[in-house]
């Protein structure tokens, strides 16, 4: 599809953690439906990587999502190699692997607990913060990954769980605080195989989802659909809250893509 081209065509988009698994899918389509996209990744062979697959319609910005700074100069970024900003994707995340409890210790919980929702709280609001003003310029919007742990609990551990639902109130707050120049919308999708880590508090550092993750058949009896999904399959969603023609009244809202809070109808018998 040519640049000028798609159902994005002409936008600027921020992504956080867009360097690999979901954050990567999103970039990847996003471009393909024609914005340029700006990426706040820590990590330099990503970021290569990135370059070489897009060149120069995407721009990296290595830093953390948990520095207000950081996120300051990946906006600055987006505005200045591509006239503003029209989208902010807040999708950098870790996941805790499902730990219960009462199966940490309490430095585990306290650690975890700081590092966690450093990321996945702290990192969506300082993200959000540094974008808000170029987006209400060009009426943007802002979409938050969240997860089906924001709607039912096993989608995580209590850390995970709790961080999502925060990421909920976010959505609501803020909402409410930059209607009307500004939409503010998340998905929630299921698991899916892909780079996501843990925290390094809680010795989750160097372990992935893809690790833990059952796959293929196994992953498709979590899903109503009968579906073991990758990130790709996750993204029209991102397209379409993006999209100023096709979410126009569109705000506050939470989109569960996971296909997991449905029953699954037991399959005949033979």
């Amino acid at each position: 599809m040519a640049a000028g081209q798609g159902r994005l065509a002409g936008l600027s988009v921020l992504v956080t953690g867009g360097g690999s698994g979901l954050g990567r899918a999103v970039v990847d389509r996003f471009v393909a439906e024609g914005a340029t996209a700006t990426v706040l990744e820590r990590s330099p062979e990503k970021l290569d990587n990135l370059r070489e697959a897009h060149g120069d319609r995407v721009r990296g910005v290595r830093g953390d999502v948990t520095s207000g700074e950081d996120n300051t100069a990946a906006v600055e970024a987006a505005v200045s190699a591509f006239g503003g900003l029209d989208a902010f994707v807040g999708n950098a995340g870790l996941w805790d692997f499902g730990r219960a409890a009462l199966d940490m210790s309490m430095a585990e919980l306290e650690n975890g607990y700081e590092e966690l929702f450093g990321v996945n709280v702290k990192g969506y609001l300082l993200g959000a913060r540094a974008a808000a003003q170029a987006l209400a310029e060009r009426r943007g919007s802002m979409i938050f990954t969240l997860s089906n742990a924001a709607l039912y609990p096993r989608g995580g551990g209590v850390l995970y769980t709790a961080s999502k639902h925060a990421g909920v109130g976010l959505v609501a707050q803020l909402a409410y605080e930059l209607a009307p120049r500004v939409r503010v919308n998340a998905v929630a999708p299921g698991g899916m195989a892909t780079d996501l880590r843990g925290p390094r508090a809680m010795a989750l550092g160097d372990t992935s989802i893809s690790d833990m993750l059952p796959t293929g058949d196994r992953l498709r009896r979590y899903s109503a659909l009968d579906l073991a999904p990758s990130a790709e399959d996750y993204v029209a969603p991102y397209v379409l809250l993006a999209s100023r023609e096709e979410s126009a009244t569109v705000t506050g809202a939470v989109l569960d893509v996971s296909a997991v809070g449905t029953p699954r109808r037991p399959d005949p018998a033979p």
